[in-house]
């Protein structure tokens, strides 16, 4: 990946990359006691690497996050950008790694929902708090 990466506006969130990056994951690895990975995306607008950090849960191989943003009637821009190209890169600690993401549907989705509500509960209310249905992001390296 030889292009420059642009981390998350969002100050909080960029403190976070930024201690993920320096320590190989050893501080931000967590995030509030749940496990955390870095995610980059290509921006859908400005075709600019974006990163952020996300809580994961697993299923076998593959990483699960949700598209949650904080219960907000809007998708995070990073679920956004995925949607129209889904080649992502992925750190896990001090593993880096190309990865596939796709947005899990029917009864994947709603097993997969039920693996990280109980990894994050909190995305149970987020759910409650949007009218739209709350992507749950199957990635798979490649």
């Amino acid at each position: 990946m030889a292009d420059t990466i642009e981390d998350s506006p969002v100050g909080w969130v960029a403190s976070h990359v930024r201690r993920y990056l320096a320590t190989d994951g050893a501080d931000g690895g967590k995030y509030h006691g749940y496990d955390s990975l870095l995610l980059t995306t290509r921006g859908r607008r400005s075709g600019k690497l974006r990163r952020t950090a996300l809580i994961y849960g697993r299923d076998g191989d593959r990483y699960l996050l949700v598209a949650s943003n904080g219960g907000a009637a809007r998708h995070p821009n990073w679920y956004l950008n995925l949607c129209v190209d889904p080649e992502v890169w992925v750190q896990v600690g001090a593993e880096k790694f190309a990865a596939r993401a796709r947005t899990a549907t029917g009864e994947e989705r709603s097993r997969l929902w039920q693996v990280m509500t109980g990894v994050f509960p909190t995305y149970a209310r987020y759910q409650q708090q949007t009218d739209r249905e709350i992507p749950v992001v199957v990635v798979e390296p490649t």
